[in-house]
């Protein structure tokens, strides 16, 4: 209750009306159903029913309405005739509105003047925030909230009235877009962590997560500032988890950088300002594989392969055998499981180059549906190596495979891995790249690389 409010605008008069309908319970019954209808109508109008009326309640409206209403359980009070036994009573110099406003310390507004006010108070608040903001990036993203556009405009009314009213924490939840829109590391041609960004922007290095209320704000900025710049995230439908990765990255942005990683050998970059890549020129010199984290394939415009070829395997110790065998001579690749968001870069970037690409993985459900995964997400030349049914004989293990992981192979509908699957269906068991992994190496030397159903 408001009692500054009720100090300064009653009367002696006012301060008995109240007095009357407090001490009688049933009134606020009334009184709430009345405010509800004045705020949907902005009048005082409507009905009002009281169910359920104890004899009390039934002797105090009959006190006031002059009626009777013996026996009734419920009475049914219409605006009109609230008003009527108002101004036969001694508060007769009242009018209804006031009333209300006495019992609830309050002036009563309607549902449409409130959202007038509160819509002042927004562009008021956007007003001083652009002045804030002026000449910096920000700019553009306060004068789409001022157009109510874009995606953060409907979150932060979600988010910032309630009851319908600006919540005290508005200004400063614009000044953090502001702070952020203007901090992404891309507009220094940087790269940061998200952790050490949240940190510099809230001081807690987790504002930012998954499932915060803070993250969703964050990835809802950092689609409006690519789109702005006119670049587009597009889903992926193969690697839809990963659109947000790349999202991210975009802004300059790494979520995960330290497992991100991707072994290359033979394969020559160059970075986004035309210089090439030192560190990859002396691996590709000595003949030696190495790991290649996010951070640094991020920075890449380009890449370059032997032959315009490069094969890629998915386990590690096949990768190892043939970066042995090959030295430089040969690109080679290892997904070491599922593709993360730096081997996607790399296979984007070696389709830029038109570089044809060899595929070999294992012979149960996860590496048949990264093999199929692969050659769907590559917008280059793809073919399955070393993957055909009679390779899967060879490479059999005595693993069964569970029912539930040979539904999995319901999703492959690639007609070259149709006979695979069903062979793998038909036997049951699971195949490894490691029990077949002379014969990568001796089609290799003969650089004899086969379609799905040669036989080397």
């Amino acid at each position: 209750m408001n009692m500054d409010w009720s100090r300064e605008q009653q009367s002696s008069g006012d301060r008995e009306c109240i007095e009357y309908f407090r001490e009688r319970s049933v009134f606020r019954r009334i009184f709430c159903g009345f405010r509800e209808k004045y705020i949907s109508y902005g009048r005082f109008s409507g009905t009002v029913k009281l169910r359920n009326l104890s004899e009390e309640e039934r002797d105090d409206l009959e006190g006031f309405f002059q009626s009777n209403f013996h026996g009734q359980k419920s009475i049914t009070i219409s605006a009109e005739r609230f008003t009527l036994a108002l101004k036969d009573s001694r508060f007769g110099c009242l009018e209804p509105e006031k009333v209300l406003e006495l019992y609830f310390s309050e002036t009563v507004r309607s549902r449409k003047e409130q959202m007038q006010e509160e819509e002042e108070k927004w562009q008021k608040l956007l007003t001083e925030m652009k002045e804030l903001s002026l000449g910096t990036p920000a700019e553009a993203w306060i004068t789409d909230l001022q157009q109510a556009e874009g995606g953060a405009y409907a979150y932060l009314q979600k988010r910032c009235r309630e009851a319908g009213k600006v919540a005290e924490g508005t200004e400063e939840l614009i000044r953090l877009g502001i702070k952020m829109i203007n901090g992404l590391p891309y507009r220094r041609r940087r790269m940061e962590y998200l952790a050490v960004f949240a940190a510099s922007m809230t001081g807690n290095p987790h504002s930012f997560d998954d499932g915060t209320r803070d993250g969703l704000f964050f990835q809802m900025l950092v689609q409006w500032d690519t789109q702005r710049r006119g670049i587009s995230v597009v889903e992926n439908p193969v690697f839809a988890s990963l659109k947000k990765q790349k999202l991210y990255l975009s802004a300059g942005i790494l979520r995960d950088d330290i497992s991100n990683c991707v072994m290359l050998s033979g394969v020559r970059a160059w970075k986004e300002d035309g210089q090439i890549h030192e560190g990859m020129e002396g691996f590709c010199r000595e003949g030696e594989p190495v790991e290649v984290p996010l951070s640094v394939i991020a920075e890449w415009k380009q890449v370059k392969c032997p032959d315009q070829e490069i094969y890629i395997v998915e386990n590690p110790s096949v990768f190892a055998m043939l970066c042995g065998q090959w030295g430089s001579r040969k690109a080679c690749m290892c997904m070491n499981g599922q593709p993360r968001l730096s081997a996607l870069l790399v296979l984007d970037l070696l389709a830029k180059a038109g570089v044809k690409l060899y595929y070999a993985g294992d012979f149960d459900p996860e590496g048949i549906l990264i093999a199929w995964k692969v050659k769907n997400y590559y917008q280059g030349e793809a073919v399955y190596w070393h993957m055909s049914p009679e390779e899967y004989m060879k490479s059999r293990s005595g693993e069964q495979i569970s029912d539930r992981r040979m539904k999995m192979l319901e999703k492959v509908d690639d007609p070259e891995l149709s006979e695979l699957v069903h062979v793998i269906q038909e036997n049951g068991v699971a195949g490894y790249q490691e029990n077949i992994w002379e014969v990568y190496g001796d089609s290799a030397s003969l650089s004899l690389p086969f379609l799905l159903g040669a036989v080397p």
